[in-house]
């Protein structure tokens, strides 16, 4: 019988319990230190500002801020190190990340001693283009109305520099097996390997690749990358959380990266989602959130 356990505490304090070489697998959403998405934030914070949905008139995420991807990296580190020592050798470190981030979260991994594996592209359509219109600058200039209306009509195709972004990269990390192969490493710590007999496609019938979608695109796309759609109910009624993920995706991740019965830790476990995934295929798991609004939400998402 597998066991779901959520703890609401500091991650970093909390994970230096833990023994080393005693966890399986590793999947997380790990805040990003962009506007005030820092490692304890709330949605009250977030949804302090005017509208609710933009922290001072930019959209979420679209602030750039040279200091907190530096944050966001030292943050990463810290945890990767910690990590490192946890997870047992073949262990995998699953991260999500942001086209624009990723970078920060798959180095702090390197540099903790893990071996990048992989960047998997969880790919969806559901966004609204973060690129914002000039316009309303060009109309604040101190200049003529002529020369405003010459401007906004040269420049009324032109945005900000944020490409619409319809993908979420997810690092792929491993401790590496030290001398032993992977078949080995397998023997020993039942890890490192991956399960081949997961398949995805519309129709069922084909292995896993880099490439992940949840929705309905194409031929091409629905044959090859396509798993089970999520059910648009699955968040739960008062999930304040903004960056829910889909079960089944966590939980074709999880059937992929860990066997049944094995520890299965998320460090951010947010509204709960990896623990319900976990639950659904037979997975230990131990979720670890700071916010108490959040660990109230995962444990009756969980049934806890």
């Amino acid at each position: 019988m597998t066991t779901i356990h959520i703890e609401n505490a500091d991650c970093i304090e909390y994970l230096k319990t833990f023994e080393p070489n005693s966890i399986d697998c590793v999947i997380t959403d790990p805040p990003y230190f962009i506007d005030k998405l820092d490692h304890k934030w709330s949605a009250d914070d977030i949804n302090s500002d005017k509208k609710n949905s933009h922290i001072k008139h930019l959209p979420k995420g679209m602030k750039f801020d040279k200091k907190q991807v530096k944050q966001l990296y030292d943050y990463y580190l810290e945890l990767s190190e910690l990590l490192f020592d946890k997870l047992k050798p073949g262990g995998y470190f699953l991260s999500f990340s942001s086209p624009r981030l990723y970078h920060a979260i798959a180095m702090a991994c390197d540099i903790a001693g893990f071996e990048i594996r992989d960047m998997i592209n969880w790919t969806y359509t559901q966004t609204m283009p973060k690129g914002m219109s000039v316009t309303h600058i060009i109309n604040k200039m101190d200049i003529s109305q002529e020369e405003k209306s010459s401007l906004v009509e040269e420049y009324k195709d032109f945005k900000t520099p944020q490409i619409k972004s319809c993908f979420e990269p997810i690092c792929v990390a491993m401790k590496p097996t030290g001398k032993l192969t992977f078949i080995k490493n397998e023997l020993n710590f039942k890890t490192g390997l991956i399960d081949f007999s997961q398949k995805v496609g519309i129709d069922g019938d084909r292995v896993p690749a880099n490439i992940i979608t949840t929705e309905e695109y194409n031929e091409t796309y629905d044959k090859n990358f396509l798993i089970a759609k999520p059910n648009k109910k699955e968040k739960g009624e008062h999930n304040s959380h903004i960056t829910v993920k889909p079960i089944q995706l966590i939980e074709h991740l999880i059937k992929i990266f860990s066997k049944k019965n094995s520890l299965v830790v998320d460090p951010f476990l947010g509204s709960g989602t990896t623990a319900i995934a976990c639950k659904n295929t037979h997975r230990n798991c131990i979720g670890i959130e700071i916010n108490p609004e959040y660990y109230e939400i995962s444990r009756t998402r969980c049934e806890l």
